[in-house]
């Protein structure tokens, strides 16, 4: 059974950091593309930042680069999301989701969440003071 579980969620004051994991089961990691998305109260859920090791095709959204990094351990089967600088635009809860391999249109792209499947519960994050 192919499933995700994020974890790592948290309160951070403004300027912290967190890293957020995803384990998956029943996956191989090189086989698929593998999403970070969030979703703040009363707004769409977006794409944050997006991975295939197929053609190591990376995507971050703009708000987020420079800050955030998408990485995975394949042996763990994990995928992490390591967050610096935050911002309490930062606060959503974050979802992680697997998608077709490669880079768009072939692979699932990261601005278009309904091309990702086999969602988590998604972990909270809020940055406040």
């Amino acid at each position: 059974q192919l499933q995700v579980a994020e974890s790592g969620g948290t309160l951070v004051q403004p300027g912290g950091s967190l890293r957020l994991s995803c384990a998956t089961s029943g996956f191989n990691l090189e086989h698929w593309s593998i999403g970070w998305f969030r979703q703040a109260p009363g707004k769409e859920r977006e794409g944050v930042s997006c991975f295939s090791s197929v053609d190591n095709y990376t995507y971050y959204a703009d708000s987020v680069k420079g800050r955030f990094t998408i990485s995975s351990d394949n042996a763990r089967k994990t995928v992490y999301l390591q967050m610096n600088s935050l911002k309490p635009e930062d606060t959503a809860i974050y979802y992680c989701a697997t998608g077709l391999p490669g880079s768009p249109p072939f692979g699932a792209s990261c601005r278009r969440p309904s091309e990702f499947s086999n969602w988590g519960q998604g972990t909270q994050v809020t940055v406040s003071l």
